[in-house]
């Protein structure tokens, strides 16, 4: 390929806000350049130039019925934008239910383009995500075994993908394993065609290392629809970039000055232990309904919070919570108790942004969905990261906002920390 593409020449549809964030931050790294939007674009709007276009959507927990007409909508958008290779990107750990939504959105994504098969591919060595005979590992644990298992929306109790995929599909599913992986991209491509010979759609893939995501990358260059986390999605990046008109990887731009607030929602590990890192370095405040069980004054006490405290120094509000407290939550506050903190923290963001804090940084996937739609974002641009696979995000519009959106499951303890107050 030669001369600039008439449009993106890789799209990418992320069923949440930070999983956008991910997978953008590894399309940028690959070398593209990569636009960010939040929420189903209209119709008419047109994208600057850019190499990769990631929408990201909060389709991973709601019904299927309404998360794939959603992701329909934005492939139609993409291929308006002369998209052809279209990436369905999910989280590392496969965050979803036997209702879906990642086989619905799958199947819908490859009826519309008229596609046989796609790939099944989460693993993201760098992270620790990698799988192997089918089976997910968190490190050196089974996903079953993880602390996934207590996902408070979509507990992860299943670690074979394959069976997995197998209750959220009516087609048939197969497997990639790594003894052909290993053999190289020809052999990968001589399986993958024997499958779709035995009208295998769905194909989970092994793979523990990036050098793996590689060579599955080069060997389904010709795939319409691609499904995954951001490890493959970095793979297909770096093949494409090989071929598209990119100007570089951009040097970082300055973030805004000031005050910084942490918003933490995620109740995932490594969450839970950078919020105690950070609660030991900055004034925090809790969200807890168990003390507070009416929606109105928790948010009006935090808000509180928030106007007595604000000032230079960074501040940490958060709901998140081990397993005991979470139960707690719930039998004060009722089974709505997970939204409603998210838009508690949505509302709070607002109030911040409001009182002159220009740097957010965010935990949690269903967390920064709300913030960013408190806030009216509907596109940024992709900056440096902190940690892998967690970038700033800068507002175009006035006024310009830092957002760091975390997922859940990402950095290291002292990453809350260190985005903060390392670029204040």
């Amino acid at each position: 390929m030669s001369g600039k593409p008439a449009g993106p020449v890789l799209g990418c549809i992320a069923d949440d806000y930070t999983g956008g964030t991910d997978v953008a931050a590894a399309l940028r790294r690959a070398g593209l350049r990569t636009v960010l939007l939040f929420g189903a674009p209209e119709a008419g709007r047109q994208l600057p130039p850019c190499d990769a276009a990631v929408v990201a959507l909060k389709s991973r927990t709601v019904p299927a019925r309404d998360a794939v007409p959603q992701s329909l909508k934005v492939q139609r958008w993409l291929r308006d934008q002369g998209v052809e290779l279209v990436y369905f990107k999910y989280c590392s750990t496969f965050d979803s239910t036997d209702a879906g939504n990642i086989g619905p959105v799958a199947d819908a994504l490859l009826d519309t383009a008229g596609a046989p098969m796609t790939l099944i591919c989460p693993a993201s060595p760098e992270h620790g995500r990698t799988v192997y005979r089918g089976h997910l590992f968190v490190g050196d644990t089974l996903l079953s075994e993880s602390p996934m298992r207590h996902h408070p929306l979509t507990p992860m109790t299943d670690a074979n993908l394959v069976r997995v995929m197998g209750r959220q599909t009516p087609h048939p599913v197969g497997l990639l394993p790594l003894s052909v992986v290993r053999a190289g991209r020809e052999a990968v491509a001589a399986r993958l065609a024997q499958l779709h010979a035995d009208a295998v759609r769905h194909v989970v893939v092994d793979a523990t290392d990036d050098d793996d995501l590689d060579v599955v990358a080069a060997a389904a260059g010709s795939f319409a629809v691609l499904t995954g986390g951001a490890g493959l999605a970095r793979a297909v990046g770096a093949a494409t970039a090989q071929g598209a008109a990119t100007v570089g990887t951009p040097r970082p731009a300055p973030l805004p000055a000031g005050a910084g607030l942490v918003l933490a929602g995620s109740c995932s590990a490594a969450t839970l232990a950078q919020v105690d890192h950070a609660r030991s370095a900055f004034p925090s405040h809790r969200l807890d309904p168990a003390a507070t069980p009416d929606p109105n004054e928790l948010l009006a006490t935090a808000a509180a919070w928030l106007h007595e405290h604000i000032g230079e120094a960074p501040l940490m509000i958060y709901s998140s919570a081990p397993v005991e407290q979470r139960q707690a939550a719930i039998a004060a506050l009722g089974p709505g108790t997970a939204e409603i903190l998210e838009q508690t923290l949505g509302a709070l963001a607002r109030t911040a942004v409001d009182l002159g804090v220009r740097r957010l940084v965010v935990a949690g996937g269903e967390t920064s969905g709300a913030v960013v739609s408190a806030l009216g974002v509907d596109a940024v641009v992709v900056d440096r990261e902190e940690d892998r696979g967690v970038p700033w995000c800068i507002t175009p519009e006035p006024p310009v906002l830092g957002l760091l959106l975390k997922s859940g499951n990402f950095g290291r303890p002292d990453l809350l920390v260190r985005a903060v107050k390392g670029a204040a």
